[in-house]
Protein backbone atom coordinates (compact mmCIF):
# COMPACT_ATOMS: atom_id res chain seq x y z
CA UNK A 1 0.00 0.00 0.00
CA UNK A 2 2.92 2.35 0.68
CA UNK A 3 4.25 1.74 -2.84
CA UNK A 4 0.75 2.26 -4.25
CA UNK A 5 0.43 5.60 -2.43
CA UNK A 6 3.74 6.86 -3.86
CA UNK A 7 2.76 5.78 -7.39
CA UNK A 8 -0.68 7.34 -7.08
CA UNK A 9 0.72 10.66 -5.86
CA UNK A 10 3.20 10.72 -8.77
CA UNK A 11 0.44 9.99 -11.31
CA UNK A 12 -1.79 12.66 -9.76
CA UNK A 13 1.01 15.24 -9.94
CA UNK A 14 1.59 14.42 -13.62
CA UNK A 15 -2.12 14.78 -14.47
CA UNK A 16 -2.54 18.01 -12.49
CA UNK A 17 0.55 19.46 -14.19
CA UNK A 18 -0.94 18.50 -17.56
CA UNK A 19 -4.25 20.20 -16.75
CA UNK A 20 -2.43 23.32 -15.52
CA UNK A 21 -0.44 23.40 -18.77
CA UNK A 22 -3.64 23.14 -20.84
CA UNK A 23 -5.48 25.87 -18.93
CA UNK A 24 -4.10 28.79 -21.06
CA UNK A 25 -5.15 26.93 -24.22
CA UNK A 26 -8.66 26.49 -22.82
CA UNK A 27 -8.81 30.21 -22.01
CA UNK A 28 -7.54 31.22 -25.45
CA UNK A 29 -9.89 28.99 -27.46
CA UNK A 30 -12.90 30.23 -25.46
CA UNK A 31 -12.18 33.83 -26.49
CA UNK A 32 -13.60 35.50 -29.56
CA UNK A 33 -11.19 37.43 -31.85
CA UNK A 34 -12.61 40.69 -30.46
CA UNK A 35 -12.01 39.61 -26.85
CA UNK A 36 -8.45 38.57 -27.71
CA UNK A 37 -7.71 41.93 -29.35
CA UNK A 38 -9.05 43.77 -26.31
CA UNK A 39 -6.37 42.24 -24.05
CA UNK A 40 -3.19 44.26 -23.34
CA UNK A 41 -0.45 43.30 -25.86
CA UNK A 42 1.82 41.79 -23.19
CA UNK A 43 -1.00 39.66 -21.75
CA UNK A 44 -2.16 38.55 -25.20
CA UNK A 45 1.37 37.56 -26.23
CA UNK A 46 1.92 35.65 -22.96
CA UNK A 47 -1.36 33.75 -23.40
CA UNK A 48 -0.52 32.81 -26.98
CA UNK A 49 2.98 31.65 -26.07
CA UNK A 50 1.64 29.36 -23.32
CA UNK A 51 -1.13 27.90 -25.46
CA UNK A 52 -1.41 25.05 -27.90
CA UNK A 53 -0.56 26.44 -31.33
CA UNK A 54 -2.79 25.66 -34.31
CA UNK A 55 -1.22 25.02 -37.70
CA UNK A 56 -1.93 26.71 -41.00
CA UNK A 57 -4.65 24.21 -41.94
CA UNK A 58 -6.55 24.81 -38.69
CA UNK A 59 -5.94 28.48 -37.97
CA UNK A 60 -5.69 29.88 -41.47
CA UNK A 61 -2.77 31.91 -42.79
CA UNK A 62 -0.32 32.13 -45.69
CA UNK A 63 1.75 29.61 -47.63
CA UNK A 64 4.65 30.85 -49.78
CA UNK A 65 7.05 28.90 -51.96
CA UNK A 66 10.08 31.08 -52.74
CA UNK A 67 13.04 30.64 -55.08
CA UNK A 68 16.42 32.24 -54.40
CA UNK A 69 17.79 33.89 -57.55
CA UNK A 70 21.46 32.91 -57.43
CA UNK A 71 22.25 33.93 -61.00
CA UNK A 72 24.12 37.13 -60.03
CA UNK A 73 26.05 35.70 -57.09
CA UNK A 74 29.75 34.94 -57.10
CA UNK A 75 30.62 31.21 -57.23
CA UNK A 76 31.81 31.22 -53.62
CA UNK A 77 28.52 32.80 -52.47
CA UNK A 78 26.16 30.33 -54.14
CA UNK A 79 26.47 27.40 -51.71
CA UNK A 80 25.37 29.27 -48.59
CA UNK A 81 22.88 31.68 -50.16
CA UNK A 82 19.74 29.66 -49.39
CA UNK A 83 20.71 28.95 -45.78
CA UNK A 84 21.54 32.64 -45.28
CA UNK A 85 18.19 33.64 -46.82
CA UNK A 86 16.33 31.22 -44.49
CA UNK A 87 18.03 32.72 -41.44
CA UNK A 88 17.19 36.28 -42.50
CA UNK A 89 13.56 35.38 -43.28
CA UNK A 90 13.27 33.66 -39.90
CA UNK A 91 14.68 36.74 -38.12
CA UNK A 92 12.22 39.01 -39.94
CA UNK A 93 9.21 36.78 -39.21
CA UNK A 94 10.18 36.31 -35.56
CA UNK A 95 10.53 40.06 -35.06
CA UNK A 96 7.20 40.58 -36.82
CA UNK A 97 5.58 38.46 -34.09
CA UNK A 98 4.21 35.46 -36.04
CA UNK A 99 3.83 32.48 -33.71
CA UNK A 100 5.19 29.11 -34.85
CA UNK A 101 6.10 29.95 -38.47
CA UNK A 102 7.39 27.07 -40.58
CA UNK A 103 10.43 28.03 -42.70
CA UNK A 104 12.34 25.23 -44.40
CA UNK A 105 14.55 24.50 -47.37
CA UNK A 106 13.00 22.62 -50.30
CA UNK A 107 15.35 21.20 -52.92
CA UNK A 108 18.45 23.16 -53.92
CA UNK A 109 17.27 26.78 -54.02
CA UNK A 110 13.69 26.96 -52.75
CA UNK A 111 12.22 27.96 -49.40
CA UNK A 112 8.80 27.00 -48.05
CA UNK A 113 7.27 29.55 -45.65
CA UNK A 114 4.05 28.93 -43.70
CA UNK A 115 2.66 31.75 -41.55
CA UNK A 116 -0.29 30.65 -39.38
CA UNK A 117 -2.74 33.43 -38.57
CA UNK A 118 -1.31 35.91 -41.12
CA UNK A 119 -3.99 37.35 -43.42
CA UNK A 120 -2.31 40.55 -44.70
CA UNK A 121 -0.87 39.07 -47.88
CA UNK A 122 0.72 42.22 -49.29
CA UNK A 123 2.44 43.09 -46.03
CA UNK A 124 3.76 39.54 -45.64
CA UNK A 125 5.13 39.49 -49.20
CA UNK A 126 6.90 42.80 -48.64
CA UNK A 127 8.34 41.79 -45.30
CA UNK A 128 9.67 38.46 -46.55
CA UNK A 129 10.59 39.24 -50.13
CA UNK A 130 12.25 42.66 -49.83
CA UNK A 131 15.98 42.28 -50.44
CA UNK A 132 16.68 45.22 -48.07
CA UNK A 133 19.99 46.29 -49.61
CA UNK A 134 20.57 49.66 -47.94
CA UNK A 135 22.92 52.29 -49.36
CA UNK A 136 23.81 55.90 -48.64
CA UNK A 137 24.67 57.83 -51.82
CA UNK A 138 25.49 61.46 -52.49
CA UNK A 139 23.19 63.21 -54.99
CA UNK A 140 24.70 64.98 -57.99
CA UNK A 141 24.95 68.74 -57.76
CA UNK A 142 21.89 70.48 -59.33
CA UNK A 143 23.95 71.88 -62.21
CA UNK A 144 25.39 68.44 -63.00
CA UNK A 145 21.87 66.97 -63.11
CA UNK A 146 20.60 69.85 -65.25
CA UNK A 147 23.44 69.47 -67.76
CA UNK A 148 22.83 65.71 -67.91
CA UNK A 149 19.12 66.23 -68.68
CA UNK A 150 19.98 68.81 -71.39
CA UNK A 151 22.45 66.42 -73.07
CA UNK A 152 19.98 63.54 -72.89
CA UNK A 153 17.23 65.77 -74.27
CA UNK A 154 19.49 66.81 -77.15
CA UNK A 155 20.30 63.16 -77.98
CA UNK A 156 16.62 62.20 -77.86
CA UNK A 157 15.61 65.14 -80.05
CA UNK A 158 18.12 64.07 -82.68
CA UNK A 159 16.94 60.45 -82.54
CA UNK A 160 13.28 61.43 -82.83
CA UNK A 161 14.00 63.57 -85.90
CA UNK A 162 15.38 60.46 -87.56
CA UNK A 163 12.71 58.14 -86.19
CA UNK A 164 9.60 59.86 -84.81
CA UNK A 165 8.11 56.55 -83.65
CA UNK A 166 11.04 55.80 -81.30
CA UNK A 167 9.11 56.90 -78.18
CA UNK A 168 5.58 56.61 -79.52
CA UNK A 169 3.15 59.19 -80.81
CA UNK A 170 2.47 60.97 -77.49
CA UNK A 171 6.00 62.37 -77.04
CA UNK A 172 6.88 65.55 -78.97
CA UNK A 173 9.87 65.52 -81.28
CA UNK A 174 11.46 68.67 -79.82
CA UNK A 175 12.71 68.50 -76.21
CA UNK A 176 10.95 65.23 -75.33
CA UNK A 177 12.27 65.10 -71.76
CA UNK A 178 10.54 68.38 -70.94
CA UNK A 179 7.20 66.69 -71.67
CA UNK A 180 8.06 63.71 -69.47
CA UNK A 181 9.87 65.22 -66.47
CA UNK A 182 8.32 68.00 -64.39
CA UNK A 183 9.92 70.32 -61.87
CA UNK A 184 8.57 69.92 -58.32
CA UNK A 185 10.37 72.13 -55.86
CA UNK A 186 14.05 71.21 -56.11
CA UNK A 187 13.29 67.77 -57.59
CA UNK A 188 12.32 66.34 -60.94
CA UNK A 189 9.20 64.18 -60.93
CA UNK A 190 7.81 61.65 -63.38
CA UNK A 191 4.19 60.44 -63.75
CA UNK A 192 4.05 56.75 -62.77
CA UNK A 193 2.31 55.78 -66.01
CA UNK A 194 5.32 57.15 -67.96
CA UNK A 195 7.85 55.10 -65.97
CA UNK A 196 8.15 52.35 -68.64
CA UNK A 197 8.91 55.06 -71.21
CA UNK A 198 11.58 56.58 -68.92
CA UNK A 199 13.19 53.18 -68.41
CA UNK A 200 13.24 52.63 -72.19
CA UNK A 201 15.02 55.98 -72.62
CA UNK A 202 17.69 55.09 -70.04
CA UNK A 203 18.40 51.75 -71.74
CA UNK A 204 19.20 53.40 -75.08
CA UNK A 205 23.01 53.26 -75.59
CA UNK A 206 23.27 56.80 -77.01
CA UNK A 207 21.26 58.29 -74.14
CA UNK A 208 23.26 56.28 -71.60
CA UNK A 209 26.47 57.87 -72.90
CA UNK A 210 24.97 61.30 -72.19
CA UNK A 211 24.73 60.49 -68.48
CA UNK A 212 27.91 61.70 -66.68
CA UNK A 213 30.40 58.96 -65.85
CA UNK A 214 30.08 57.68 -62.30
CA UNK A 215 26.41 58.67 -62.00
CA UNK A 216 23.06 56.95 -62.52
CA UNK A 217 19.38 57.80 -62.24
CA UNK A 218 17.27 56.31 -59.44
CA UNK A 219 13.58 56.64 -58.71
CA UNK A 220 11.99 57.74 -55.46
CA UNK A 221 8.89 56.38 -53.79
CA UNK A 222 5.43 56.88 -55.24
CA UNK A 223 3.31 59.84 -54.09
CA UNK A 224 0.23 61.75 -55.29
CA UNK A 225 -0.42 65.31 -56.44
CA UNK A 226 -4.10 66.12 -57.04
CA UNK A 227 -4.93 62.47 -57.67
CA UNK A 228 -2.03 61.87 -60.10
CA UNK A 229 0.70 59.43 -59.04
CA UNK A 230 4.33 60.53 -59.43
CA UNK A 231 7.82 59.39 -58.52
CA UNK A 232 10.87 61.60 -57.97
CA UNK A 233 13.89 61.21 -60.25
CA UNK A 234 17.37 61.54 -58.74
CA UNK A 235 20.84 61.59 -60.31
CA UNK A 236 23.14 59.95 -57.74
CA UNK A 237 26.71 58.70 -57.51
CA UNK A 238 26.98 55.06 -58.54
CA UNK A 239 29.36 54.33 -55.69
CA UNK A 240 27.72 54.06 -52.28
CA UNK A 241 29.37 55.98 -49.47
CA UNK A 242 28.03 53.54 -46.87
CA UNK A 243 25.90 50.36 -46.91
CA UNK A 244 23.49 48.64 -44.55
CA UNK A 245 26.24 46.31 -43.37
CA UNK A 246 27.32 49.09 -41.02
CA UNK A 247 23.82 49.42 -39.46
CA UNK A 248 23.75 47.79 -36.02
CA UNK A 249 20.13 48.57 -35.10
CA UNK A 250 16.95 50.11 -36.47
CA UNK A 251 13.71 51.09 -34.78
CA UNK A 252 10.60 53.07 -35.61
CA UNK A 253 9.23 56.10 -33.78
CA UNK A 254 7.10 59.22 -34.29
CA UNK A 255 8.67 62.58 -35.08
CA UNK A 256 8.17 65.26 -32.44
CA UNK A 257 5.58 68.03 -33.10
CA UNK A 258 8.44 70.56 -33.32
CA UNK A 259 10.27 68.56 -36.01
CA UNK A 260 10.33 70.75 -39.17
CA UNK A 261 10.43 67.81 -41.63
CA UNK A 262 8.71 64.90 -39.86
CA UNK A 263 6.34 66.38 -37.27
CA UNK A 264 4.05 63.62 -35.91
CA UNK A 265 5.10 61.39 -38.81
CA UNK A 266 6.56 57.85 -38.54
CA UNK A 267 10.32 57.66 -39.02
CA UNK A 268 12.93 54.91 -38.77
CA UNK A 269 16.06 55.58 -36.73
CA UNK A 270 19.26 53.85 -37.86
CA UNK A 271 22.14 53.21 -35.48
CA UNK A 272 25.59 52.49 -36.91
CA UNK A 273 28.37 50.27 -35.71
CA UNK A 274 31.45 52.13 -34.34
CA UNK A 275 33.14 51.82 -37.72
CA UNK A 276 30.00 52.90 -39.55
CA UNK A 277 29.49 55.87 -37.20
CA UNK A 278 33.00 57.13 -37.91
CA UNK A 279 32.51 56.79 -41.67
CA UNK A 280 29.09 58.45 -41.55
CA UNK A 281 30.50 61.40 -39.62
CA UNK A 282 33.33 61.77 -42.16
CA UNK A 283 30.92 61.56 -45.11
CA UNK A 284 28.57 64.20 -43.73
CA UNK A 285 31.46 66.44 -42.75
CA UNK A 286 32.90 66.35 -46.29
CA UNK A 287 29.53 66.92 -47.99
CA UNK A 288 27.88 69.71 -46.01
CA UNK A 289 25.28 71.45 -48.19
CA UNK A 290 24.81 68.42 -50.44
CA UNK A 291 21.96 65.92 -50.36
CA UNK A 292 22.39 62.35 -49.12
CA UNK A 293 20.12 59.73 -50.68
CA UNK A 294 19.04 56.83 -48.47
CA UNK A 295 18.49 54.02 -50.98
CA UNK A 296 16.72 50.75 -50.21
CA UNK A 297 16.69 48.09 -52.95
CA UNK A 298 17.43 50.71 -55.61
CA UNK A 299 14.62 53.07 -54.52
CA UNK A 300 15.41 56.40 -52.86
CA UNK A 301 13.53 56.52 -49.56
CA UNK A 302 14.54 60.09 -48.71
CA UNK A 303 17.23 62.58 -49.70
CA UNK A 304 17.78 65.15 -46.93
CA UNK A 305 20.24 68.04 -47.17
CA UNK A 306 23.35 67.61 -45.00
CA UNK A 307 23.27 70.74 -42.82
CA UNK A 308 26.30 69.83 -40.72
CA UNK A 309 28.52 66.90 -39.79
CA UNK A 310 26.33 64.26 -38.13
CA UNK A 311 27.95 62.81 -35.03
CA UNK A 312 26.60 60.21 -32.63
CA UNK A 313 26.33 57.32 -35.07
CA UNK A 314 22.68 57.56 -36.12
CA UNK A 315 20.56 58.61 -39.08
CA UNK A 316 16.86 58.51 -39.89
CA UNK A 317 14.56 57.71 -42.79
CA UNK A 318 11.53 59.96 -43.29
CA UNK A 319 8.49 59.94 -45.54
CA UNK A 320 7.77 56.28 -44.90
CA UNK A 321 3.96 56.26 -44.82
CA UNK A 322 2.07 54.50 -42.05
CA UNK A 323 3.33 53.39 -38.66
CA UNK A 324 3.06 49.75 -39.80
CA UNK A 325 5.28 50.58 -42.79
CA UNK A 326 7.86 52.10 -40.45
CA UNK A 327 7.68 49.11 -38.11
CA UNK A 328 8.15 46.63 -40.97
CA UNK A 329 11.02 48.62 -42.46
CA UNK A 330 12.78 48.64 -39.09
CA UNK A 331 12.30 44.85 -38.83
CA UNK A 332 13.75 44.33 -42.31
CA UNK A 333 16.77 46.53 -41.65
CA UNK A 334 17.49 44.88 -38.29
CA UNK A 335 17.38 41.41 -39.85
CA UNK A 336 19.76 42.43 -42.64
CA UNK A 337 19.72 42.18 -46.42
CA UNK A 338 18.95 38.98 -48.29
CA UNK A 339 21.96 37.56 -50.13
CA UNK A 340 19.96 37.37 -53.36
CA UNK A 341 16.49 38.37 -54.61
CA UNK A 342 13.55 36.02 -53.97
CA UNK A 343 10.89 35.02 -56.49
CA UNK A 344 7.45 33.90 -55.32
CA UNK A 345 6.69 30.67 -57.19
CA UNK A 346 3.50 29.76 -55.34
CA UNK A 347 1.25 31.56 -52.90
CA UNK A 348 -1.83 30.26 -51.11
CA UNK A 349 -4.02 31.64 -48.37
CA UNK A 350 -6.10 29.52 -46.00
CA UNK A 351 -9.00 31.49 -44.59
CA UNK A 352 -10.04 31.23 -40.95
CA UNK A 353 -13.45 29.81 -41.94
CA UNK A 354 -11.77 26.89 -43.74
CA UNK A 355 -9.55 26.38 -40.70
CA UNK A 356 -12.61 26.41 -38.42
CA UNK A 357 -14.34 23.85 -40.63
CA UNK A 358 -11.22 21.66 -40.56
CA UNK A 359 -11.13 21.84 -36.75
CA UNK A 360 -14.79 20.89 -36.48
CA UNK A 361 -14.47 17.94 -38.84
CA UNK A 362 -11.23 16.74 -37.25
CA UNK A 363 -12.57 17.04 -33.71
CA UNK A 364 -15.81 15.32 -34.75
CA UNK A 365 -13.78 12.38 -36.09
CA UNK A 366 -11.70 12.33 -32.90
CA UNK A 367 -14.76 12.44 -30.59
CA UNK A 368 -16.69 9.79 -32.57
CA UNK A 369 -13.68 7.47 -32.62
CA UNK A 370 -13.07 8.05 -28.92
CA UNK A 371 -16.72 7.33 -27.96
CA UNK A 372 -16.90 4.16 -30.07
CA UNK A 373 -13.75 2.81 -28.42
CA UNK A 374 -15.00 3.82 -24.95
CA UNK A 375 -18.35 2.04 -25.45
CA UNK A 376 -16.69 -1.08 -26.84
CA UNK A 377 -14.30 -1.33 -23.89
CA UNK A 378 -17.11 -0.82 -21.35
CA UNK A 379 -19.31 -3.48 -22.95
CA UNK A 380 -16.61 -6.04 -23.62
CA UNK A 381 -14.36 -5.67 -20.54
CA UNK A 382 -16.85 -4.09 -18.10
CA UNK A 383 -15.03 -2.66 -15.03
CA UNK A 384 -11.62 -3.18 -16.61
CA UNK A 385 -12.90 -1.42 -19.72
CA UNK A 386 -13.98 1.60 -17.63
CA UNK A 387 -10.45 1.76 -16.15
CA UNK A 388 -8.99 1.60 -19.69
CA UNK A 389 -11.33 4.44 -20.75
CA UNK A 390 -10.12 6.61 -17.85
CA UNK A 391 -6.54 5.92 -18.94
CA UNK A 392 -7.51 6.81 -22.50
CA UNK A 393 -8.87 10.20 -21.41
CA UNK A 394 -5.71 10.81 -19.37
CA UNK A 395 -3.69 9.88 -22.46
CA UNK A 396 -5.42 12.58 -24.55
CA UNK A 397 -4.83 15.19 -21.82
CA UNK A 398 -1.12 14.32 -21.61
CA UNK A 399 -0.60 14.52 -25.38
CA UNK A 400 -2.24 17.94 -25.68
CA UNK A 401 -0.39 19.16 -22.57
CA UNK A 402 3.00 18.18 -23.99
CA UNK A 403 2.14 19.91 -27.28
CA UNK A 404 1.13 23.04 -25.35
CA UNK A 405 4.20 22.93 -23.07
CA UNK A 406 6.57 22.98 -26.04
CA UNK A 407 4.27 25.36 -27.97
CA UNK A 408 4.21 22.75 -30.72
CA UNK A 409 1.85 23.12 -33.65
CA UNK A 410 -1.29 20.99 -33.90
CA UNK A 411 -2.25 20.37 -37.52
CA UNK A 412 -4.99 18.37 -39.22
CA UNK A 413 -2.57 15.44 -39.72
CA UNK A 414 -1.73 15.88 -36.03
CA UNK A 415 -5.38 15.25 -35.19
CA UNK A 416 -5.10 12.10 -37.33
CA UNK A 417 -2.13 11.12 -35.18
CA UNK A 418 -4.29 11.64 -32.08
CA UNK A 419 -6.98 9.34 -33.48
CA UNK A 420 -4.37 6.69 -34.23
CA UNK A 421 -2.99 7.05 -30.71
CA UNK A 422 -6.45 6.30 -29.28
CA UNK A 423 -6.41 2.94 -31.06
CA UNK A 424 -2.82 2.19 -29.99
CA UNK A 425 -3.53 3.04 -26.33
CA UNK A 426 -6.53 0.71 -26.26
CA UNK A 427 -4.52 -1.98 -28.02
CA UNK A 428 -2.07 -2.11 -25.10
CA UNK A 429 -4.91 -2.58 -22.60
CA UNK A 430 -6.49 -5.28 -24.77
CA UNK A 431 -3.22 -7.24 -24.72
CA UNK A 432 -3.01 -6.93 -20.91
CA UNK A 433 -6.66 -7.87 -20.32
CA UNK A 434 -6.55 -10.91 -22.60
CA UNK A 435 -3.39 -12.13 -20.87
CA UNK A 436 -5.12 -11.71 -17.47
CA UNK A 437 -8.10 -13.70 -18.76
CA UNK A 438 -5.81 -16.52 -19.86
CA UNK A 439 -4.19 -16.67 -16.41
CA UNK A 440 -7.59 -16.72 -14.68
CA UNK A 441 -8.77 -19.54 -16.93
CA UNK A 442 -5.60 -21.43 -15.99
CA UNK A 443 -6.82 -21.41 -12.38
CA UNK A 444 -4.56 -18.73 -10.89
CA UNK A 445 -5.76 -16.28 -8.25
CA UNK A 446 -7.01 -12.92 -9.45
CA UNK A 447 -4.06 -10.91 -8.09
CA UNK A 448 -1.54 -13.42 -9.46
CA UNK A 449 -3.28 -13.28 -12.85
CA UNK A 450 -3.09 -9.48 -12.74
CA UNK A 451 0.62 -9.54 -11.88
CA UNK A 452 1.44 -12.12 -14.56
CA UNK A 453 -0.75 -10.43 -17.20
CA UNK A 454 1.02 -7.10 -16.86
CA UNK A 455 4.47 -8.69 -16.70
CA UNK A 456 4.04 -10.85 -19.82
CA UNK A 457 2.21 -8.26 -21.90
CA UNK A 458 4.82 -5.62 -21.06
CA UNK A 459 7.46 -6.99 -23.46
CA UNK A 460 5.00 -7.27 -26.34
CA UNK A 461 3.70 -3.73 -25.79
CA UNK A 462 7.24 -2.36 -25.45
CA UNK A 463 8.35 -3.97 -28.73
CA UNK A 464 5.30 -2.64 -30.60
CA UNK A 465 5.74 0.87 -29.23
CA UNK A 466 9.47 1.01 -29.94
CA UNK A 467 9.05 -0.08 -33.57
CA UNK A 468 6.27 2.49 -34.08
CA UNK A 469 8.33 5.16 -32.34
CA UNK A 470 11.28 4.45 -34.66
CA UNK A 471 9.02 4.94 -37.68
CA UNK A 472 7.64 8.18 -36.17
CA UNK A 473 11.16 9.51 -35.50
CA UNK A 474 12.17 8.78 -39.10
CA UNK A 475 9.10 10.67 -40.36
CA UNK A 476 9.93 13.52 -37.99
CA UNK A 477 13.54 13.68 -39.16
CA UNK A 478 13.03 13.45 -42.91
CA UNK A 479 9.42 14.54 -43.38
CA UNK A 480 8.14 18.05 -44.03
CA UNK A 481 4.95 19.96 -43.32
CA UNK A 482 1.93 17.70 -42.62
CA UNK A 483 4.10 14.59 -42.23
CA UNK A 484 6.03 16.20 -39.38
CA UNK A 485 2.77 17.24 -37.70
CA UNK A 486 1.52 13.66 -37.84
CA UNK A 487 4.84 12.25 -36.61
CA UNK A 488 5.08 14.74 -33.72
CA UNK A 489 1.67 13.84 -32.33
CA UNK A 490 2.25 10.13 -32.86
CA UNK A 491 5.61 10.21 -31.04
CA UNK A 492 4.18 12.00 -28.03
CA UNK A 493 1.14 9.70 -28.08
CA UNK A 494 3.28 6.56 -27.97
CA UNK A 495 5.09 7.70 -24.82
CA UNK A 496 1.88 8.95 -23.19
CA UNK A 497 -0.06 5.77 -23.97
CA UNK A 498 2.74 3.65 -22.49
CA UNK A 499 2.44 5.65 -19.24
CA UNK A 500 -1.35 5.49 -19.05
CA UNK A 501 -1.90 1.92 -20.29
CA UNK A 502 0.81 0.30 -18.16
CA UNK A 503 1.36 2.59 -15.18
CA UNK A 504 -1.96 4.35 -14.57
CA UNK A 505 -4.31 1.38 -15.04
CA UNK A 506 -2.16 -0.80 -12.77
CA UNK A 507 -2.49 1.81 -9.99
CA UNK A 508 -6.31 1.68 -10.26
CA UNK A 509 -6.41 -2.15 -10.24
CA UNK A 510 -4.02 -2.37 -7.26
CA UNK A 511 -6.11 0.17 -5.37
CA UNK A 512 -9.31 -1.76 -6.11
CA UNK A 513 -7.93 -5.12 -5.02
CA UNK A 514 -6.35 -3.56 -1.94
CA UNK A 515 -9.72 -2.49 -0.56
CA UNK A 516 -11.27 -4.80 2.06
CA UNK A 517 -13.59 -7.37 0.52
CA UNK A 518 -12.47 -6.79 -3.10
CA UNK A 519 -10.90 -10.02 -4.34
CA UNK A 520 -11.66 -9.56 -8.05
CA UNK A 521 -13.21 -7.28 -10.67
CA UNK A 522 -15.18 -7.85 -13.86
CA UNK A 523 -13.01 -8.22 -16.95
Amino acid sequence: MKSLRVRAIFALIVLLAALWTLWPSFQLFQMSPEELKSLPPSQRESLQKRSLNLGLDLRGGMYLLLEVDRSKLKPEEVSGAVDRAIQIIRNRVDQWGVFEPSIQKVGENRILVQLPGVMDRERARTLIGKTAFLEFRILADPQVQQQAILRMDSVLTEKLRKDSTFLGDEVPTDHPLRSILKQYGSDLILPVDLQPLWEKILKDPEVARAVPAGYEFLMGKQFEIQGVKYRRVFLVHKKAELTGKEVSNAYHTIGSPQDPTAANQPVVILEFSPRGAARFERITEQNVGKRLAIVLDGVVQSAPVIREAIRGGSARIEGIGTLDDARDLAVILRAGALPAPLRILEERSVGPLLGKDSIQRGMKALVVGFLVVVLFMMVYYRFAGVVADIALLANMILILAVLAAFHATLTLPGIAGLILTVGMAVDANVLIFERIREEIRAGKSFYTALETGYKRAFITILDANITTLIAAVVLLRFGTGPIRGFATTLSIGIVASFFTAIYLTRIVFDWWLGRPGNKQFSI
